[in-house]
């Protein structure tokens, strides 16, 4: 992986393209969950011009196929090449699936795909409320699959897009399901994203061996993606006094990119591992939510959260 050509200043409007400006990634192979739409595509469209052979891993292959074909003909000469696979991170069988039918080495894994604020309390076909299940049990299980392809591409990593909205809650150990606690959708997206971020963690610690590095990030406030499919015109307008979180200032896809492109192949981060990111640097800890615009809450970092997810998950995706 070579340096760029000159060093850059990175920060909350460094796009995607300035980010893998220099850097070579041809041999290399990626998958981006969730590659059919907003960041996804962006994070493969710049993997893919560095020279990454990029696997699109969607549930909706139609769509997939599309953007594909899309990104083809908008690359320059001598990208890598494109596929797409079917991957429901709600549905494990498709995550056995996809695992069952990767060959060779995996140098790079970004766990991009999710959803956000779902306005009822849904449940996956095994039980699991659906946010904590798609963004984080899925791609649990998904990494952990692919972990033997990632320990063979000798210096591999994972990049596991999360999100400031883990400021709204951290992960409730005794009940992830909302069996209990009255159903809430932003605490329940809060508790999926500090997952994303102690996974990272948990990956970080286990998997340096295989000389598998693993990090999170927020990829800012973007309004031009289907993330927020499911919230309507007065959720939105309530976020604030909902959720008691500022926003950031906004951003555009292809600056949203940027840290999930940082973290997957920049040789800046070469080495770092178990961190979380924002504005392509490593973020500060807050000790409160109010009011905060940027910044990680200790208990998205704190390792024996981590190592007491990795072993609830464990068993869950069992």
């Amino acid at each position: 992986m070579s340096v760029p050509h000159a060093p850059h200043t990175f920060g909350a409007t460094t796009t995607a393209t300035e980010v893998i400006d220099g850097v070579d990634l041809h041999g290399r192979r990626a998958v981006v969950t969730g590659a059919s739409s907003g960041i996804g595509v962006e994070t493969a469209r710049a993997l893919a011009a560095a020279g990454a052979d990029v696997t699109l891993a969607v549930r909706n292959t139609d769509a997939g196929n599309h953007v594909a074909a899309r990104l083809e003909a908008e690359l320059p000469p001598k990208s890598g090449q494109l596929t797409v696979g079917r991957l429901d991170l709600a549905d494990r069988s498709t995550v056995e699936t996809f695992v069952a039918d990767w060959t060779g080495p995996l140098h790079i894994l970004v766990n991009n795909a999710g959803v956000m604020a779902l306005p009822q309390l849904t449940r996956t076909p095994d039980g699991r409320e659906m946010q904590f299940s798609v963004n984080h049990l899925g791609h649990f299980a998904l990494a952990v699959g692919l972990r033997p392809a990632l320990a063979a591409a000798d210096g591999a990593r994972i990049v596991s897009v999360a999100s400031i909205g883990h400021l709204f809650s951290p992960v409730v150990f005794d009940d992830l399901d909302y069996r209990f606690r009255p159903y809430d959708p932003w605490t329940s997206y809060g508790q999926s994203k500090t997952a994303n971020v102690l996974f990272a963690v948990g990956a970080a610690e286990r998997w340096a061996d295989d000389g598998i590095a693993a990090n999170a990030l927020m990829p800012g406030n973007i309004a031009d993606t289907s993330l927020a499919r499911h919230l309507d015109l007065e959720q939105l307008a309530g976020f604030m006094d909902t959720t008691g979180l500022a926003l950031p200032p906004g951003k555009t896809i292809e600056q949203g990119a940027a840290t999930s492109v940082l973290l997957a192949a920049s040789p800046i981060v070469e080495g770092i591992t178990g961190r979380y990111f924002e504005d392509c640097a490593q973020a500060q800890t807050v000790t409160e939510r109010a009011g905060a615009i940027a910044g990680v809450a200790p208990y998205a970092l704190d390792r024996d959260n981590a190592a007491r997810l990795w072993a609830v998950s464990e068993a869950l995706v069992r």
